[in-house]
């Protein structure tokens, strides 16, 4: 029998790339939108895709779309990051009451906002959670709650990755901040110490993961959680040499984020002041150790980061031509 999936933020890097991963693997996804036509026309290159219309935020919406699915999928993120308190936890409510009545697996893709420097540097699925930030003591409250449903009845998996990049996602450090999409690169941006590491997840390597745990539901706990380690890398500024590399300039100059105007401006814009609370993270290096994931799936999935930069480059609209990869390959010098 098909199984099917519904995805709560199709549209958005993670649950798109999800959604391909799902399709892969025999899913039919449905996914919930506002406007389910202007979503099918957006996104067309996901396929077959059950666009269904209503709104995360309205409980009876999102129950009516989990009638006959077997995972649900919550990737809905508040716009950049405003008002994270008045929409994330409802949000979350609304899927994981959906996923009861259906009788399903709710599926969070987690993020590194949830842990505080004593934890660092390398971050392990047991780590305590002790956030500094408000956004941070949210994404605490998300998982606390999840595992309160899975308590009560509601098996959860939760895949917890650091910052993203890929073709799919444009609401990210990477696209936002590092280059400029639809400009073909002269410059990179690099946000963080250059030499404090970070940690970088390819969304199609993370999407892929996500899929190959589900595959093997049988096997999960009613609580699970994973780490992805993706690409890590001991001095950050290594993806920014990295990125004008695979764009075909590996001469660009590689500039510091202007943080200075984020300042200047956080009294006026919630978005930045959220940023300038999340910048301890740029400066303090946080790996995720990825040990119980590798030991479960024998391996993580990873592509070569010369080729997932290409291609979130060229998806992005910052190359002009098809990748080349292996001429990038002779550029780094190594053949990986």
């Amino acid at each position: 029998m098909t199984k099917t999936a519904l995805i709560i933020g199709a549209t958005g890097g993670v649950g798109s790339e999800i959604a391909r991963a799902l399709s892969r693997r025999g899913f039919q996804v449905r996914a919930l939108r506002r406007d389910p036509e202007q979503a099918k026309a957006r996104m067309a290159s996901l396929g077959a895709i059950d666009w269904v219309k209503g709104d995360a935020m309205n409980a009876a919406d999102v129950l009516a779309a989990s009638v006959g699915v077997s995972l649900v999928v919550h990737a809905a993120n508040p716009p950049g990051y405003r008002n994270w308190k008045g929409l994330a936890l409802p949000m979350l409510e609304n899927s994981i009451a959906a996923a009861r009545a259906a009788g399903a697996r709710l599926v969070f893709p987690g993020t590194v906002y949830n842990f505080g420097p004593e934890t660092f540097p390398r971050v392990a699925e047991s780590a305590p959670q002790r956030p500094k930030t408000r956004k941070g003591a949210i994404r605490v409250a998300m998982e606390q709650r999840l595992s309160q449903a899975a308590r009560e009845g509601v098996p959860v998996l939760i895949v917890r990755a650091g910052d993203f990049f890929g073709a799919a996602g444009q609401n990210n450090w990477f696209s936002q901040a590092l280059v400029t999409p639809g400009k073909p690169l002269r410059w990179v941006s690099y946000p963080g110490k250059r030499e404090v590491g970070h940690a970088w997840a390819y969304l199609p390597d993370l999407a892929e993961t996500i899929a190959q745990l589900v595959a093997r539901e049988a096997e999960l706990s009613p609580f699970e959680v994973f780490h992805f380690g993706g690409h890590w890398f001991e001095r950050g500024v290594e993806i920014a040499e990295a990125t004008r590399r695979a764009a075909g300039v590996p001469r660009a100059r590689i500039w510091g984020f202007p943080w200075f105007a984020v300042y200047l401006l956080a009294p006026f814009i919630e978005t930045f002041r959220e940023m300038i609370e999340m910048r301890y993270l740029w400066n303090s290096a946080l790996e995720l150790d990825n040990s119980k994931l590798r030991r479960f799936l024998g391996q993580e999935p990873h592509t070569p980061l010369d080729e997932a930069l290409h291609a979130t480059l060229r998806e992005l609209g910052c190359v002009a031509a098809p990748p080349n990869v292996a001429q990038v390959r002779d550029l780094a010098g190594h053949g990986s």
